[in-house]
């Protein structure tokens, strides 16, 4: 399957919210959270589609990565129903990493539903570790979030 991504603009924020909605029943960010993310200069959002449908965005993702920052973090990612296991999810975390080493980032952390071993699986081919459980992170149905972190590799200086 060939997708194409973007920069993720307010414009985006509708059909965001329908893929926040239904990816995420009980935990969903809030309409205004997530303008808010869109707006942050600080954040670098994602959306992906088809190239014969761009209007129809079948995942996005975020990162919070200020700029000169060592450590950058997933903010949320999700891909639609009708385009899971396509491979979206991971190009969408391929970019974000991407971008977070374009930044200089040296560190990309993320967390993880307990309950959600795909992701998991995912995010470990991908190189995270990892390397704490945050209790009862999420609500308000209490469930675990593992801590992950993928280290990159620090830019190589070139002498001439």
């Amino acid at each position: 399957m060939v997708w194409q991504l973007r920069r993720a603009g307010a414009g985006d924020l509708d059909r965001i919210m329908l893929i926040e909605n239904s990816s995420f029943l009980s935990d969903a960010w809030s309409r205004d959270g997530m303008r808010s993310e869109l707006a942050n200069r600080q954040c670098y959002y994602l959306v992906a589609f088809r190239p014969e449908t761009p209007e129809a965005i079948a995942g996005y993702a975020g990162l919070f990565a200020p700029r000169g920052a060592r450590e950058a973090d997933v903010q949320t990612i999700a891909v639609g129903e009708a385009s899971r296991r396509e491979g979206l999810g991971r190009l969408l975390v391929q970019s974000l990493v991407a971008e977070a080493r374009s930044r200089g980032v040296q560190e990309v952390f993320l967390e993880v539903r307990a309950d959600n071993p795909g992701a998991q699986t995912l995010y470990a081919s991908l190189g995270f570790e990892k390397i704490a459980v945050r209790v009862a992170y999420y609500q308000p149905d209490g469930m675990d979030a593992i801590v992950m972190r993928l280290r990159l590799e620090s830019p190589r200086t070139v002498l001439a």
